[in-house]
């Protein structure tokens, strides 16, 4: 390779790396050069499997030709599978297991939550759900081969993916949309103080959240999840996308605390957009589920090229 083509390589990096992983907004134009192929070219079958003794269902989708493979983890809610984002995903070449979170749907087990009374960010739900993610990528393993296979997943997936991936080493990245890197306390402190206003950023400054975020007394008491504990064992890629005006969690904490785990050489990546919210997978804008696509395609050509 002669000068000039190391220039010109060094240029393209550069470039693809401020269009990708910026901390500015994409537009849907800047990522339309994704190909998708129709639903009716896609294999999809419906699956059960085993976790802690309880029977979950779900189903996969299977392109023709996939370049990665992917389970989908469930943020708070009562979550069925989550059958359009994986029929999404698959038109782009990335199989996938989407489920029903234990206790709702066909999945049996019990459901955590505040809408049944009970508690669905304590540890050890968390800790329970992330072993039924390791059993989707466990079950999953079997029909995609040799495939990169990955977690993606929003809200409070950000706490359950990392505990999954941290005991399942099988899992080769994860995409985090909206999801937090501080406690669960601090989350739930937050979101308290934010007290669901779609407008609070419009009178409230960054040092005000951030005093209420750390310091208001707890309304609730239970043991505590740090994300930022298992992230810091983590070696696989992760990619974050966050909404700047996001009233769930405090995001620019969260991206400070990225920055740092970059510093240590985590190959953790994020793109924030300044004017979205917390749904970031259901914007007006596609860019950032388009962004998370184009980034789990290099992924897999990366992880293909080490394996070879």
């Amino acid at each position: 390779m002669n000068i000039n083509q190391v220039k010109s390589y060094l240029l393209l990096s550069v470039l693809l790396s401020i269009i990708l992983f910026s901390c500015k907004s994409l537009s849907e134009s800047s990522v339309r050069h994704i190909s998708a192929q129709p639903l009716d070219a896609i294999l999809i079958e419906d699956v059960t499997f085993m976790s802690e003794g309880v029977r979950l269902a779900g189903t996969i989708y299977k392109p023709k030709d996939p370049y990665a493979a992917v389970v989908i983890v469930h943020g708070s809610d009562q979550v069925p599978r989550m059958t359009q984002f994986a029929e999404r995903l698959a038109k782009h070449n990335i199989s996938v297991l989407t489920y029903d979170k234990r206790g709702v749907g066909e999945s049996g087990g019990v459901y955590a939550g505040p809408e049944v009374g009970t508690n669905n960010i304590d540890t050890a739900n968390l800790n329970l759900l992330a072993k039924d993610a390791s059993a989707a990528v466990s079950v999953f393993q079997e029909q995609i081969k040799d495939l990169p296979i990955g977690l993606i997943g929003a809200s409070q997936a950000g706490w359950i993916m990392p505990i999954a991936a941290n005991e399942n080493h099988t899992i080769d990245f994860m995409v985090l949309f909206s999801c937090p890197l501080i406690t669960t306390l601090e989350q739930l402190r937050f979101q308290f103080y934010t007290d669901g206003r779609t407008d609070f950023w419009e009178d409230h400054t960054e040092e005000d959240a951030r005093e209420h975020t750390f310091n208001d007394p707890d309304k609730y008491q239970f043991v505590t999840t740090d994300p930022k504990v298992v992230l810091d064992q983590l070696s696989i890629p992760g990619l974050w996308l966050f909404g700047e005006k996001d009233i769930q969690i405090p995001v620019k904490v969260c991206v400070e605390y990225l920055n740092e785990f970059k510093v240590k050489g985590k190959p953790f990546e994020y793109v924030l957009f300044p004017s979205l919210g917390h749904n970031t997978t259901a914007a007006s804008t596609t860019a950032p589920v388009d962004i998370a696509i184009q980034w789990i395609k290099q992924n897999a050509f990366d992880s293909k090229n080490l394996r070879e």
